[in-house]
């Protein structure tokens, strides 16, 4: 798949302008990916240099940085395109974005000829040792594309207008140490950072399920308990009828029946002395008194 340098076209073209204009304090420009995307963007820019470049190169990115430099023998401007792949970057995705480098490089108005630039230096660090991207390493590309040897501690030393210093080689030693171990440092930082980040992704991901399961654990109890809740209401509400039934029976006192002379009472029950029971010529049942009839 192609990349992509529309997206984020006027924030690119900004800072290439930047770094080709002399008179602009910023001399190079970092540029990535928008995380997995062929979206290019602009990382970072600055104004010390190859120093301060490579500090920032991640060693989990795929990153395109241009810098402008003075070559050693003319103190001419050039400028250096390198194409860094960091060691921890997929060999998939180091395939895809290997087709992207021509891409950067016409977007960047250079061309190459046997690993250089007509304008400067082209550092491929996807086949190559990170010593390579060391600001010394590039500077001899520098001078050896423009036909001549170079050192880069009798630069540093030729370009400074302070007074009498220290040997340079030392001061330049220390300084590419410190380089290599602030680099070191970053890189270290950006791996515990991920470290960091997908074990906080396991420990939410750890504490979403057990809260799942904990609401899951007090939804059954709660079902329970709301279940024999209803149960006992129920028991409660059906002893409440029975024992109503029975007090209506008790309070509800016993039918009398009504007949006139002549009259026939069935099924007669013989309950009392003086009360009897039956049934009377209406088919209501009830009680009259015993002394008001007699046996057929």
């Amino acid at each position: 798949m192609a990349v992509n340098l529309s997206k984020n076209g006027p924030a690119l073209t900004a800072a290439y302008k930047e770094v080709v204009d002399e008179k602009s304090e910023t001399n190079w420009a970092l540029f990535t990916y928008e995380g997995n995307t062929n979206d290019i963007r602009l990382a970072s820019k600055g104004e010390e240099g190859l120093e301060e470049l490579v500090e920032e190169l991640n060693s989990g990115k795929v990153m395109y940085a241009f810098c402008r430099v003075k070559d050693p023998n003319s103190g001419l401007p050039k400028y250096v395109l390198i194409n860094w792949t960091g060691e921890g970057v997929k060999d998939a995705r180091k395939g895809l974005c290997a087709n992207h480098v021509s891409a950067m490089a016409n977007f960047l108005k250079v061309t190459s000829f046997w690993g250089f630039l007509q304008m400067g230096v082209w550092v491929d660090s996807s086949d190559s040792a990170e010593e390579d991207v060391e600001p010394e390493s590039i500077m001899q590309k520098v001078a050896k594309a423009s036909g001549a040897n170079y050192s880069f501690h009798k630069e540093s030393n030729r370009f400074r207008d302070t007074g009498p210093q220290g040997p340079v080689g030392s001061v330049y030693q220390k300084t590419n140490a410190m380089s290599e171990i602030k680099r070191t440092n970053k890189d270290n930082f950006w791996a515990q950072a991920e470290k960091d980040e997908e074990k906080r992704r396991q420990e939410e991901k750890k504490k979403a399920e057990e809260e799942r399961q904990l609401l899951e654990k007090e939804r059954k109890v709660r079902e329970v308990k709301e279940a024999a809740q209803r149960e006992k209401a129920a028991k409660e509400r059906a002893s409440q009828i029975d024992e109503q039934r029975r007090f209506s029976r008790k309070q509800t006192p016993p039918l009398k029946i009504s007949f006139d002379p002549d009259d026939i009472i069935t099924g007669i029950e013989m309950i009392d002395e003086g009360w009897w029971r039956g049934y009377g010529p209406d088919g209501h049942f009830g009680m009259f008194p015993a002394n008001y009839v007699e046996l057929v």
